[in-house]
């Protein structure tokens, strides 16, 4: 079968590099266009040796990465990967779909339903208003449906990502209360970007365990806007996050409030139910709880629940990789809906030991 081309805007960074990991195995995409202004005219491999080896991986090995040039993508691709800061992306993205290119964007300029509450949060207009409003939020969970019709992705964070299928099952049966609800997360270094800053040298994580952006993550009405989705009702909570001296993976653990008492086989069963049908949502037996170590490199996303019946509290705990789950395996699952591919087509599942 003849594999279908794409392109990857903004290929130096963390989410680029594991782009190119995930679509180096994928059978039915392939890799014709990366770009990068600071790194046009090598070849992919001088920026990530592992893209050595026969056939496939030595072709996309050896493609050469040019400068962003949203016509030459359109001529050459059927969909594109947009790895760039926010509001760079906006302007991309709207020249492409104007082109006739499906687009999935690993930025958040299209996650925000309501420009005004982008802009109080990233500080910068939006731009693309009327493509704001078509954009589907790429989580196949929620939105699979949408997802299959969309021109335009807006792929989710990492964060988000296990905050929201930790808290789906229990909003949907309204067995939590909606204004009592604590987010403690915690990403590997990774999830900061691969940017140079004093913050992220070795030195500075190692053997160490710190908090960041309390009170003002930006991921936090990105939660609140689909947790509300799914409540039916207006969420506001305390979402809180830390810095694990580990590279990669997320583990969220969430703490909230029963409206009544339930047994733990009661909560157990409507986790299961609700995932049953989902090949990339792992509910852990009871009494197994999540690792990052077991999701590392790969699509899943495990899920375990304690409930706390001295205190009448639930507690969720979700595990992915920050990455791939979290950003760039789950970008090429959107492209997969969008392209009409089987959905998991070339996602990594088996974890990356040790």
């Amino acid at each position: 079968m003849e594999r279908i081309p794409v392109g990857l805007v903004g290929v130096t960074g963390y989410t680029g590099m594991e782009l190119t990991r995930v679509l180096a195995g994928h059978p039915g995409l392939e890799l014709v266009r990366a770009t990068s202004r600071s790194e046009a005219g090598k070849p992919l491999r001088a920026l990530y040796p592992f893209l050595r080896g026969p056939g496939d991986l030595d072709r996309m090995g050896a493609l050469v990465i040019t400068p962003p040039d949203p016509g030459d993508i359109a001529k050459a691709c059927k969909l594109a990967f947009l790895a760039v800061p926010h509001k760079t992306a906006m302007e991309i993205a709207a020249e492409l779909v104007r082109r006739g290119v499906k687009v999935v964007d690993l930025s958040a300029d299209f996650r925000l339903r309501d420009p005004a509450v982008y802009e109080q949060w990233y500080a910068t207009p939006h731009t693309q208003k009327d493509l704001l409003a078509e954009a589907v939020y790429g989580l196949p969970e929620l939105y699979r449906a949408q997802m299959k019709r969309a021109r335009l992705i807006a792929n989710p964070g990492c964060y988000p990502t296990s905050a929201i299928l930790g808290l789906a099952p229990a909003l949907a049966a309204e067995i939590v209360h909606t204004d009592d609800i604590v987010i403690d997360a915690k990403s590997g270094a990774s999830g900061a970007g691969r940017k140079a800053v004093v913050s992220s040298l070795f030195c500075e994580v190692a053997d160490s365990f710190r908090a960041y952006s309390l009170t003002k993550h930006r991921h936090t009405p990105e939660i609140e806007q689909e947790l509300s989705v799914l409540a039916g009702a207006g969420v506001a909570l305390s979402f809180n996050t830390h810095l694990l001296p580990i590279g990669r993976g997320i583990l969220s653990t969430i703490y909230t409030r029963l409206k009544q008492p339930i047994s733990q086989a009661e909560v157990q069963a409507i986790y299961e139910k609700r995932y049953a049908a989902e090949p990339l949502v792992r509910v852990l037996p009871a009494g197994t709880l999540p690792e990052t170590r077991w999701v590392r490199g790969s699509m899943f996303c495990d899920i375990g629940v304690l409930v706390d019946e001295r205190i009448g509290r639930l507690i969720i705990l979700a595990a992915i990789d920050n990455l791939c789950r979290g950003a760039s395996g789950q970008a090429v699952l959107g492209a997969n809906l969008m392209l009409g591919l089987p959905e998991a087509e070339g996602l990594p599942v088996a974890p990356l030991m040790p």
